[in-house]
């Protein structure tokens, strides 16, 4: 995480010096730079881990690199991976890369995108990483069957800026691809809707063991939301896990105008009746040694009525993590300890990992606390749950979730 803030640090550093501001804004508003630039790595010269399945996937070189990133690349070629998921030589890329969603860059982003990259970008000589995945399964053929199927039709939003809300539609489905994290996906790992005409679209859904909650139906204001899409904070609210690293690299450089628009547009999605429920807890807020857990360890920052602090510890009441049917983002962030991001005149606030503090007994206790007290409803976690997230290797990257 610190090398990735360094890395950050160098380029907005430089951001001045780009002969194409508008394409590094393209960049960062799809989140290149972060899916792009491995830890301790050259900017955007790939070996970024993705999990899949079938095993670790790693993001390629995109530097001007005529060897091993896409120097080579003609504007055609470039349009052609980004829209199709198809590289120069033909072989497809893994839909890791959210090309369903580019599919939907305007013309005039594209052209923008396309000139920052190979002009502004410093080139890199760091080769590709093949990945993880057994060669008897990792044939790229299948991809093509899977892109017929799955992907959608290069349809563009408009991208008047005077019509905030298709504005931050355009954000949203397109360059954004916040699908690719909070979209349930399909059996064969496809989202399973690109845009709003679906009410699955933005309802939520767990990658690499974090729950990326629904962006349907939120209740909170458009300047809240639009506060934790710039600086990872808001009143009662903040952001953690994966999407920390989101708004660190990402959505922190969004003009006020178009944070404004993506605050303006999920707050237009509403929630839907086949969307995914939460079920009720009949033991909500039983927990004897769950709240005795919770007031030695949380209370001091959380408050024993779970309301947290304005502008700095979360509330934990009517949460959207807490309530979700999936514990396992809760279960992560108190074994692993959360930490909002660092934006531009804004310190990052951390909460301690309690793994090797607590035992599995004691987070399963105070989850299921925490998830039935104050009015909260959720359904109590199980130990499996609990032993699944404890022993897992942390890992931060892919999925996404907000901690309201």
């Amino acid at each position: 995480m610190r090398n990735l803030l360094i890395v950050t640090g160098l380029l907005v550093s430089t951001a001045s010096l780009a002969a194409h501001p508008e394409g590094e804004y393209v960049a960062r508003v799809s989140d290149c730079i972060a899916c792009h630039t491995a830890a301790g790595g050259a900017p955007m010269a790939g070996g970024k881990a993705f999990p899949t399945p079938l095993g670790d996937i790693y993001s390629t070189n995109i530097t001007p690199d005529k060897t091993h990133g896409i120097g080579s690349y003609s504007y055609a070629d470039f349009e052609k991976a980004l829209r199709q998921g198809i590289a120069k030589d033909g072989h497809p890329l893994y839909p890791a890369m959210p090309y369903p969603s580019y599919a939907k860059l305007s013309d005039p982003d594209l052209r923008a995108l396309y000139d920052y990259m190979m002009q502004d970008v410093p080139p890199s000589a760091t080769a590709n990483r093949e990945s993880d995945i057994p060669w008897l399964l990792s044939a790229r053929w299948p991809l093509h069957i899977w892109n017929a199927f799955f992907t959608d039709s290069p349809q563009t939003a408009s991208t008047n800026a005077s019509d905030a809300l298709k504005r931050g539609a355009y954000l949203v489905s397109g360059p954004g691809h916040c699908g690719a994290c909070h979209t349930p996906r399909g059996f064969a790992m496809q989202e399973k809707a690109y845009d709003d005409s679906d009410a699955a679209f933005l309802s939520g859904e767990t990658i690499d063991g974090w729950y990326a909650p629904s962006l349907r139906g939120l209740d909170l204001s458009a300047e809240e939301l639009a506060s934790l899409l710039l600086i990872g904070r808001s009143k009662h609210a903040a952001i953690s896990g994966s999407m920390s690293e989101v708004v660190t690299q990402s959505t922190q450089y969004l003009t006020k105008p178009d944070a404004d628009a993506i605050a303006q547009y999920l707050l237009s999605l509403k929630a839907d009746a086949s969307t995914r429920q939460t079920k009720a807890n009949p033991h909500a807020g039983q927990s004897d040694a769950g709240k005795t857990v919770y007031l030695r360890y949380c209370s001091t920052c959380h408050g024993a009525q779970g309301k947290g602090t304005d502008d700095n510890v979360p509330s934990l009441v009517n949460n959207r993590m807490v309530q979700a049917e999936d514990p396992s983002s809760l279960i992560r962030v108190i074994v692993e300890g959360a930490e909002t991001p660092t934006t531009w005149g804004n310190v990052s606030y951390k909460m301690p990992a309690y793994r090797g503090t607590l035992n599995d007994q004691q987070i399963r206790d105070v989850t299921n606390y925490v998830r039935g007290a104050w009015g909260n409803n959720a359904p109590p976690a199980d130990a499996g749950a609990v032993s699944t997230v404890n022993k897992r290797e942390t890992r931060h990257e892919g999925g996404a979730v907000a901690t309201q």
